[in-house]
């Protein structure tokens, strides 16, 4: 587990709209500031990733995500709240005014209640939603150590907080919880 020290310098760098490597429930995941449109470039650049594409935002709870989804009934919240499910990513109707770069040009955005222990209290210190994206280049394995991925991404300007992935061997599933479609 990292240090009280490393977890403030994590939120200290996300706040400042530096990138970010933390875990999470299956691998680890570089990050940012979701309103900071440099930063989001930044780690597009970082990760060879095409700009069309969405992110998902990590929160530690429902209020971390109010701003950037349209009021949600009762019955999609239910399923939001579900901790019994394994890490579950859900596309739900993006508010207008969330930045386009968030969502792909979609009206959707992409969002997941963290389970992951470190990540949550990482949003819960940070005070908002991290953008979640796979510490990989695109194409390439994610990965899931704290090591591998300070050696892969310091040199590129990414601060890497400590700490062990969770026990998920597979990415987040990917569900619309209006139609219940899963996309991944």
């Amino acid at each position: 587990m990292p240090s009280g020290f490393q977890k403030k310098r994590f939120v200290k760098y996300l706040q400042q709209g530096e990138l970010v490597a933390y875990p999470t429930e299956a691998v680890f995941g570089l990050g940012c500031d979701p309103l900071n449109a440099d930063a989001i470039t930044r780690l597009h650049v970082l990760k060879g990733r095409a700009k069309g594409k969405g992110f998902i935002l990590i929160a530690s709870d429902i209020n971390q995500i109010i701003p950037y989804v349209k009021p949600l009934p009762d019955s999609v919240l239910s399923k939001i709240y579900d901790l019994n499910q394994e890490p579950t990513t859900w596309l739900l109707p993006a508010r207008e005014t969330v930045p386009k770069y968030l969502t792909g040009g979609k009206n959707t955005i992409a969002i997941r209640l963290v389970q992951h222990g470190l990540a949550k209290e990482l949003c819960v210190l940070a005070g908002m939603a991290i953008v979640s994206t796979s510490a990989n280049l695109s194409g390439s394995r994610p990965l899931r150590d704290a090591y591998k991925t300070r050696i892969k991404f310091q040199q590129r300007g990414v601060f890497t907080v400590g700490g062990c992935v969770g026990s998920s061997l597979a990415p987040s599933q990917i569900i619309d919880p209006f139609s219940n479609k899963r996309y991944r």
